[in-house]
């Protein structure tokens, strides 16, 4: 017991770490770039997780134009990536080098995008979204996470720009605005999707009249989780496709956090809210770091992610059969039977044998479905590899 607690203080520790992770680029609301009488009146917002390392967005706004017909300047902030040792290269032509497919069309009209690089801001204070003059500045560091000035050395956060023109017509105008991002990834966390509500506020009404958040899973499973505030409690969330189920977790690492969590199978949840005004921005998060709440719930395979076969990257693990922790996932007969049934526990595979039924109804993300017939053809590499080697 004094290894176990050792090694949950252990894991502590690397949690709080700001630097034990990769940050690629934040999800983002679009901005006027100056101040305007125009309101955002709808917006349905669409975060969806597949099994590759991208999160896509799907944003359709509604904006009320109450004055005359004008052209206004939006823009998009992207922040610069920080991934230590990694490839990711400082783009000087203002395209972030984790966004892909970035689209904006307005009233049915395909709308051209200007690039650059800016001044990056916080998440709570207006951008200024005059470009930098890059003859002027160069990266801070190899990590690629600054600008520093060659004259002043003055350090900076930079952000990449995602500006165009938009013609507000009188009264209802619709924004269609999609895009891919990669994933952020930090210590016991496969994926890290943060996404920035606050901006939204800057629009002439300070809010957002009608909103939907949908967090959706394509063709696959998630268990993820949400920091949880009187806005995002469980309670509020509905099922409106797949098999899903959502608790309320209290931080296994003590504090004032709970976390809203997630077990979602091909399906969406959908939260909905009428005069919504953000109190912070969101981060959604896998939960594999949530499952250390106490040795009942210490379960082998308590988190799994078939997107790359992961189990539980930890240093003990429990034998459900033998009563006690073990060193190493794959020990014992029983843990590599456990192992090799993942894959299919987590597309709802209905156990006849009573051990494995026993067991894989004890965890949480388990959601038996009759209908599923073995079908084996969306199984990874790494779920192959899973299996053989646990055999």
């Amino acid at each position: 017991m004094k290894f176990l607690t050792a090694t949950l203080l252990w894991l502590v520790a690397m949690l709080a770490s700001a630097n034990d992770g990769v940050y690629y680029v934040n999800g983002n609301q679009i901005v006027p770039l100056q101040e305007t009488d125009i309101a955002v009146t709808k917006e349905v917002l669409t975060i969806t997780m597949g099994n590759d390392e991208f999160a896509r967005v799907d944003v359709q706004y509604e904006f009320t134009n109450r004055g005359k017909a004008k052209t206004i300047d939006v823009g998009f902030e992207a922040q610069g990536p920080y991934e230590p040792g990694g490839d990711s290269e400082f783009s000087k032509a203002g395209k972030h080098p984790d966004i892909f497919d970035f689209t904006v069309e307005m009233n049915g009209t395909t709308l051209p995008i200007r690039n650059y690089v800016m001044r990056g801001s916080s998440q709570e204070d207006a951008p200024d979204f005059t470009p930098l003059d890059l003859n002027q500045w160069k990266l801070a560091d190899e990590d690629g996470e600054g600008l520093r000035n060659k004259t002043t050395d003055e350090y900076i956060n930079y952000s990449y720009a995602y500006c165009f023109k938009a013609n507000f017509k009188e009264g209802k105008n619709v924004v269609h605005h999609t895009y891919r991002y990669r994933m952020s990834s930090g210590v016991y966390q496969t994926f890290n999707i943060p996404y920035w509500l606050l901006p939204a506020m800057r629009w002439a009404n300070h809010q957002i009249d009608d909103f939907t958040l949908r967090l959706k899973v394509d063709k696959t499973a998630k268990q993820f989780c949400m920091t949880v505030d009187d806005t995002w409690m469980a309670n509020r969330w509905r099922l409106t496709a797949g098999t899903g189920k959502v608790r309320t977790v209290n931080s296994p690492w003590g504090g004032d956090n709970n976390y809203v969590e997630f077990a979602l199978r091909d399906g969406t949840y959908e939260f909905h809210a009428t005069n919504f005004r953000p109190k912070e921005n969101i981060n959604i998060l896998s939960t594999e770091c949530l499952t250390l709440t106490d040795s009942e719930t210490f379960r082998l395979g308590s988190f799994y992610d078939r997107g790359i076969a992961l189990i539980a990257p930890y240093e003990l693990q429990f034998d459900d059969e033998e009563g006690k922790f073990l060193n190493g996932s794959t020990e014992g007969i029983a843990n590599k039977r456990i192992i090799r049934n993942l894959p299919y526990a987590h597309r709802g595979y209905v156990f006849q044998d009573a051990k494995l039924k026993a067991y894989f109804s004890k965890i949480w993300w388990y959601m038996p479905d009759p209908s599923w017939k073995q079908d084996t053809s969306d199984f990874t590499d790494e779920e192959w590899e899973l299996i053989n080697n646990n055999k």
